[in-house]
């Protein structure tokens, strides 16, 4: 019965994928047909829309499922425990900066996150890995300095906050999951017979590739679909109206880079789009809340981590966000 369900959800996200690249290659066909005439074109652009966010997407989800194959079938337990810091206050502190060498997508970081944790690492520090790889990183902040070329400085203010926040969110992951077992049971366990060890690591790790990969896609589409669906019907007029609170404009900010779910190496370039509005904390609030949270990841947490925990990330990540940019914008600003 399991096995059947899997297949029935993996069939239908293909199939609406499919829809999808249909509509996307045959809209005005489409369009033309006299059952579509009162159709509205918002959903055209949702179609545009999704599309855009899954093609973004794609190839940072298969480096990532390939890395965390590659981790499963190579990397060792005993090799985490040596790379990692004996004190787990400490951990954290390497563990915020590791992005500068793997600049890695939010999207690719949380198979390699879960499988890091399944190898041996404690769950705060792979948090705070998860959370500041997609952010703290030599791509991004290259993209941030370019989207922000009147006020360069913003790109530095990035960095610093995002590192804050990641560290004060592993600490507090770490006051509460210590000794927690994080990760979602699978239910149930590929068995591969390993006849010729050193050939069969190659099979295996396209194994686990192909099985990381089918079942993230699923969440990755209903993620993006829903992502589309907020960037062409919510109101933006509403949030311009708030952009002005120097106490209220960063939640709003925070928000809206929630629900339109754009890549960190790219979401710069929409946050600048609000300079002439929004204040500069509230612009530094999308740029470091949306590679730790947004619509798309949320649906890939609750996939591979235990509902208990992803909660709990989901009102600890924005708190710690929120007060550290508003203490920051007063302080430094």
């Amino acid at each position: 019965m399991f096995y059947l369900t899997k297949f029935i959800k993996g069939s239908l996200s293909i199939l609406l994928f499919c829809l999808f690249i249909f509509l996307f290659l045959f809209a005005e066909l489409v369009n033309k047909l006299a059952i579509f005439d009162n159709f509205p074109g918002a959903f055209f652009n949702v179609n545009t829309i999704f599309l855009s966010i899954i093609l973004e997407a794609i190839p940072f989800i298969l480096l990532g499922v390939f890395v965390s194959a590659i981790i499963q079938s190579f990397v060792s337990e005993n090799t985490i425990e040596k790379l990692m810091p004996r004190n787990p206050y400490l951990a954290v502190i390497p563990a915020a900066l590791i992005g500068i060498i793997f600049p890695i997508c939010e999207c690719t970081i949380i198979p390699v996150v879960r499988r890091l944790i399944k190898k041996g690492m404690p769950a705060h520090v792979g948090v705070v890995i998860m959370l500041s790889a997609p952010i703290i990183n030599p791509v991004v902040f290259a993209s941030t300095y370019f989207a922000f070329k009147s006020t360069p400085y913003m790109a530095n203010a990035r960095m610093f906050v995002s590192f804050i926040c990641t560290i004060i969110i592993g600490l507090i992951v770490y006051r509460y999951f210590r000794k927690a077992d994080v990760l979602r049971t699978k239910n149930h366990v590929h068995h591969h017979k390993h006849h010729h060890p050193q050939k069969n690591k190659l099979l295996t790790t396209f194994y686990h590739a192909s099985d990381e990969l089918f079942d993230m896609g699923k969440y990755l589409f209903i993620g993006a679909f829903l992502a589309s669906l907020f960037q062409v019907f919510f109101d933006r007029n509403m949030l311009l109206s708030l952009g002005t609170s120097t106490a209220g404009a960063p939640g709003v900010m925070m928000g809206l880079s929630y629900v339109l779910s754009v890549c960190s190496a790219a979401d710069a370039f929409i946050a600048s789009s609000f300079s002439s509005t929004f204040t500069k904390g509230s612009l530094l609030a999308f740029l470091v809340f949306g590679p730790m949270l947004d619509i798309k990841n949320t649906f890939m947490l609750f996939a591979y981590f235990k509902a208990r925990f992803v909660l709990f990330l989901m009102v600890v990540v924005p708190i710690v966000v929120y007060v550290t940019i508003y203490i920051f914008q007063f302080t430094v600003w």
